[in-house]
């Protein structure tokens, strides 16, 4: 659908066009979200079938709310814009290491230590409060409120490269390359990992299905009736006892990388969670090396490389990110002979 030449731009509300004569028929839904008007409002397909179904579109004045309602060359179709609603969270000034930003989205450099939403005993502090004081008016509405669109997530502790859209069609193209996860399309996911021991080969695949534990809700288990999860890996560093590993991920499950490694009898460094029954194995590290994993207070996984195509140029975007000072640390005490 687009604005019909004939019709002087300024005879028609912003929100209103006419399909042009020579126009294909198409559902409604998919004449929005070919229109004009979603591009300048950098609105979804998802969230004009909302607003469709809320009665906010009329085609020749008359409500429709059939999303597969087709519409023809001539007819005229006009969009009751709610406003954007303001978050329910405030924002926070935070300090973020932003190594990417236009109108559409922004890529940051996680800290270890910063949750990235709202949870119970994490209520504010978080990098959405931190975005949404940073991005201001620049956040035009995720589903309507004017909040960042987290289309994945880092662990607390884990630091590295993430993401964010700024608007729904910026969020839904990028939701759909992370669903997709580098399979078919774009997206290029890779970390660093510290762990215990020497894989016996140069590279490898894991694919063990996970899934809650049974009895420690809080944790994930590789489980046969979980679900799929797959994560290539391979050695880049030995260092007698421990080794650095890049990991590549086919699916996104929680704790995908901690708990892959661990069933495969090497663990992260400073994994809590996953690695409890190595901590002896800290004895066999040099005294520098020891003081490096103790002041580390946190799993050795790192968020190093990431890349997509921009969900609206289509331009291929590809970031890297070093080691940060505690894991460089802990590498430089490791290399040490």
């Amino acid at each position: 659908m687009t604005v019909s030449a004939e019709a002087p731009a300024d005879s028609l509300p912003i929100d209103t066009w006419r399909v042009m004569d020579d126009a294909p028929v198409r559902r409604l839904d998919q004449a929005l979200a070919a229109s004009a008007f979603a591009g300048e409002r950098r609105l979804s397909r998802t969230r004009f079938q909302a607003l469709i179904e809320s009665g906010a579109v009329l085609c020749d004045g008359r409500v429709v709310t059939d999303i597969a309602f087709k519409t023809r060359p001539g007819m005229t179709i006009a969009v009751n814009m709610p406003a954007v609603e303001e978050s329910a969270l405030t924002g926070e000034a935070i300090p973020l290491a932003v190594v990417y930003e236009d109108s559409d989205l922004l890529v940051l450099d996680k800290p270890p230590g910063l949750v990235v939403h709202p949870a119970p005993g994490h209520e504010t502090g978080t990098l959405v409060q931190a975005l949404i004081a940073h991005c201001g008016d620049s956040l035009s509405g995720v589903g309507g409120v004017r909040r960042p669109g987290i289309v994945h997530r880092l662990d607390k502790d884990t630091s590295g490269l993430l993401v964010v859209a700024k608007n729904d069609a910026a969020h839904q193209g990028l939701a759909a390359q992370f669903a997709d996860h580098g399979r078919s399309g774009p997206l290029e996911r890779e970390y660093r990992a510290f762990v215990w021991g020497a894989p016996p080969s140069a590279a490898g695949t894991v694919n063990a299905p996970l899934g809650r534990h049974a009895t420690h809700r809080e944790k994930i288990a590789v489980r046969k009736n979980g679900r799929e999860a797959i994560t290539h890996w391979r050695r880049l560093e030995d260092y007698g006892g421990v080794s650095l590993i890049a990991c590549q991920l086919e699916t996104g499950r929680t704790h995908q990388i901690r708990v892959h490694m661990a069933h495969l009898g090497h663990p992260v460094l400073g994994d809590a969670a996953y690695a409890a029954g190595f901590k002896t194995k800290a004895n066999r590290l040099t005294p520098e090396a020891r003081a490096a994993l103790d002041a580390l207070g946190r799993q050795a996984l790192h968020a190093a490389v990431l890349g997509f195509e921009h969900p609206r140029t289509g331009e291929p975007l590809r970031f890297e990110s070093a080691l940060p000072d505690d894991l460089a640390r802990l590498r430089r005490a490791l290399s040490s002979p």
